[in-house]
């Protein structure tokens, strides 16, 4: 006979105590595929430009968990139906979420694996503990696919009003010491509701939804966006295609046997449905193993990568010019015969010190989901109707920049 795990509280800096609602939720926390996220941290690369960003994706993740709690709460509270089951299974949801992410997530989305993306990774995870818990997960499962009928249980997990984004903009905007991201989480949750199994803003919110979409723009263009961090990913994207191209070459690399699986492997989306053995492997990695091999590959022999990872561990980054347009093809010419003269390198291996990165970001897309807000007398607006305080469609414009990236000799 199993021993009811103890209640368990958590002191989270954001959001005070947390609870663990119960043991069910505790043992998904235990679980080494969940706990691989304390080793993840939850902005990558931007403690380059904030050094308090030292937060990880468990720590999100369980912020995320206590405020679908509150939300259940609130739609409980104002007459909406949510059983124990569903609150139970839209809490382990939302703590799965990010659980596929890799280190640094989009840097390795494109370079040691091709074709995947965090989000299917992430199913496939739940998938495998769901075999393990004897399908205890079929209806987090359900809610995170959005095939469970109830669709604004899905809504709380991923919409443009999720306890995903509302636990990331305040921990987030807390860690970087960026005030700009500070939204009212707690106020937001107290005015949700649903009508017609969709979720809503009560109209009295309607000035806390502005604020956060503003946060969320200021968030994006000074946080996650921010041009040292975009360099410092483009960095870390041409070490690590350059280590996978001498791996491809059989030229023997320092690594640890999760990133040694993916540097010596051609892995895609084929290699993680035939086999576990690609999953095994990624539920191994984590920034670590990066962070160790890059201080060994400043001291190969390999000029390009030990020049880049040195540079890279003593944060002596690309450099960034930002424009309208890319760059013109006479000044990227003019860049890569500076580098095969000052490095006496190949025109292939002098295009390992420079990058080009299209950035960008549309705060509120009303054609992908709707921001509604809920009127006392029944009628719903969209919240870029419903605004009368700052032109909403600024928010919705799609803005574009393009970073030129480099290496300064």
């Amino acid at each position: 006979m199993k021993t009811p795990n103890k209640r368990k509280i958590i002191n989270d800096p954001v959001f005070g105590f947390i609870n663990i609602p119960n043991d069910f939720l505790y043992d998904i926390i235990q679980h080494p595929y969940f706990q691989r996220l304390n080793r993840i941290k939850q902005l990558g690369l931007s403690s380059f430009v904030y050094p308090g960003a030292q937060h990880t994706r468990l720590q999100h993740s369980l912020g995320a968990m206590h405020l679908m709690g509150e939300a259940i709460a609130q739609l409980q509270l104002v007459g909406q139906e949510i059983t124990a089951a569903e609150a139970e299974a839209v809490q382990a949801s939302i703590l799965l979420h990010d659980i596929g992410h890799g280190p640094f997530s989009h840097t390795m989305e494109n370079s040691l694996v091709s074709g995947v993306s965090h989000e299917e990774i992430s199913l496939w995870m739940m998938q495998k503990i769901n075999r393990e818990l004897d399908g205890k997960l079929d209806m987090a499962l359900d809610i995170f696919t959005n095939v469970y009928p109830k669709k604004f249980l899905h809504q709380l997990v991923s919409s443009q009003l999720d306890m995903d984004r509302l636990d990331y903009l305040s921990r987030d905007s807390f860690y970087s010491g960026v005030s700009e991201g500070i939204i009212g989480a707690a106020r937001i949750i107290k005015m949700l509701n649903i009508h017609n199994d969709q979720l809503v803003i009560e109209a009295k919110g309607i000035y806390s939804i502005e604020k956060f979409l503003v946060a969320r723009r200021l968030m994006y263009w000074q946080v996650y966006l921010h041009k040292t961090s975009v360099a410092a990913e483009q960095m870390l994207l041409n070490i690590l295609k350059r280590a996978k191209e001498l791996a491809s070459h059989h030229v023997e690399l320092f690594a640890s046997p999760a990133l040694h699986y993916f540097l010596y492997n051609e892995v895609d989306k084929y290699h993680f449905e035939r086999s576990e053995e690609a999953l095994e492997h990624f539920a191994m990695l984590d920034d670590s193993d990066v962070i160790c091999a890059i201080k060994v590959w400043a001291s190969h022999t390999d000029l390009v990568l030990s020049i880049l990872c040195k540079a890279f561990t003593d944060r002596r980054l690309f450099k960034v010019e930002i424009g309208t347009q890319p760059i013109d093809e006479i000044q990227r010419n003019t860049q890569l015969k500076q580098y095969r003269e000052h490095f006496n390198v190949s025109a292939h291996e002098a295009a390992y010190f420079m990058g080009e990165e299209i950035v960008s970001t549309d705060t509120y897309s009303p054609e992908d989901d709707n921001i509604n807000i809920l009127y006392k007398d029944g009628t719903v607006k969209d919240i870029a109707d419903a605004s009368d305080m700052l032109n909403i469609t600024v928010l919705t414009k799609k803005v574009e920049k393009h970073y030129f990236c480099f290496y300064r000799i």
